[in-house]
């Protein structure tokens, strides 16, 4: 097949193509095929689900990372028909695609957030170096891009919402002997099983808080979590002289990609479902139990320590949540388990992406060791 794309249109790298966002994404693009030529997809270990979308779309590289390694994904991020790179890995793993597609002046369209967690000042450095470009694709830091775009400075405060998770009403005993179904039951989202659980011992809202300071360079100070069960208002940004402005819209995945992709430009969709406030109704808010969700509480205090504390606080939740989903622990162990690492860790300031690795080696160990 000959190389590059027709003119005006952009290829896309879809890296984590057959999970919840991947697909996701493939959904929008099927609706602006006249913008967007599919040029690179992966998948973890999902061969048969691969193989439907490169029948479909075609693309110049595909393959699976259980059968070719890490080296995969750096492969396709740093294609020469990518402009952009969708980089919905989940975990760890997606830091070096990351890196290398900003060092090569790609346009990243992050749903990654350990990327940000584990390496943020390394991240910005790849970008400034190569040009790259780095979008957030999550709902909530979606939200406030829309929000502060063509507004330069005067951003004093972020609000990031939470659903609460499948627990927002449980009693704390409850919570601690709660099964895999349970958690895996989020009332709002339509999600890949860590990221179900993470959203469940809202783990993940600490780890969007992370991303949130560096993406957005507001100090922790100007950080918070509400819980909006109704997962209609995605994100608040307050300003210096006190306005508030705010995005709304249904739940769903589509919107904020498609924004990543175009941003800061808007193209019309007509897949995404339009907005109705009648039909919302109501919408509450409520402050986040930081006592019951004690996950929530360890990420954001890593965040404040800096260096390689949300390293290993992202670490040991994906050791945790894994031995959660295996059956190994109870629901409650996994903020046990995160806070007992980050306990013992001896905090570094993070200046080379040796120093995230052994951090994130070190704290997978320890965790193990917490399990065993």
């Amino acid at each position: 097949m000959p190389g590059g794309t027709p003119r005006g249109v952009r290829g896309v790298a879809i890296l984590g193509s057959t999970g919840s966002i991947g697909k996701s994404a493939l959904q929008v693009l099927a609706r602006q095929r006249e913008r967007f030529r599919v040029v690179a997809l992966t998948a973890r270990d999902n061969r048969e689900a691969l193989d439907r979308q490169v029948r479909e779309w075609q693309p110049r590289l595909s393959g699976l990372v259980a059968e070719r390694g890490p080296d995969l994904l750096v492969e396709a991020a740093t294609h020469p028909d990518a402009d952009i790179v969708l980089n919905a890995v989940v975990g760890a793993a997606g830091l070096d695609a990351t890196l290398a597609a900003l060092r090569a002046g790609k346009r990243v369209a992050l749903a990654n957030k350990e990327t940000l967690v584990m390496a943020g000042d390394l991240v910005r450095q790849a970008s400034v170096e190569g040009g790259g470009e780095l979008v957030p694709v999550d709902s909530e830091h979606s939200a406030v891009l829309q929000c502060v775009a063509g507004r330069e400075g005067g951003l004093a405060r972020l609000i990031l919402t939470a659903s609460g998770g499948p627990f927002r009403e449980w009693e704390p005993a409850r919570i601690r002997g709660a099964t895999v179904a349970e958690a895996l039951n989020h009332p709002t989202w339509q999600m890949g099983s860590k990221v179900t659980v993470d959203s469940a011992t809202l783990a993940n809202k600490a780890l969007e808080v992370i991303e949130a300071h560096y993406l957005f360079q507001l100090p922790y100070a100007g950080l918070e979590v509400v819980v909006h069960p109704q997962s209609i208002i995605h994100a608040f940004a307050e300003f210096c002289d006190g306005s508030v402005i705010a995005q709304l819209g249904f739940p769903s995945m589509e919107l904020p990609i498609l924004y990543a992709f175009t941003h800061p430009e808007r193209l019309p969709d007509s897949g995404v479902r339009r907005f109705d406030p009648v039909a919302v109704g109501a919408m509450t808010f409520e402050p986040v139990r930081t006592e019951v969700f004690r996950a929530f509480r360890a990420g954001v205090e890593a965040g404040r320590a800096g260096g390689t504390a949300p390293a290993v606080f992202n670490a040991a939740n994906e050791v945790a949540v894994a031995a959660f989903l295996a059956g190994g622990i109870a629901f409650g162990r996994i903020a046990e388990v995160i806070e007992q690492v980050l306990d013992v860790h001896r905090v570094e300031p993070v200046r080379e992406l040796d120093t995230v690795r052994a951090a994130d080696r070190w704290a997978r160990e320890h965790a193990h060791e917490v399990l065993a």
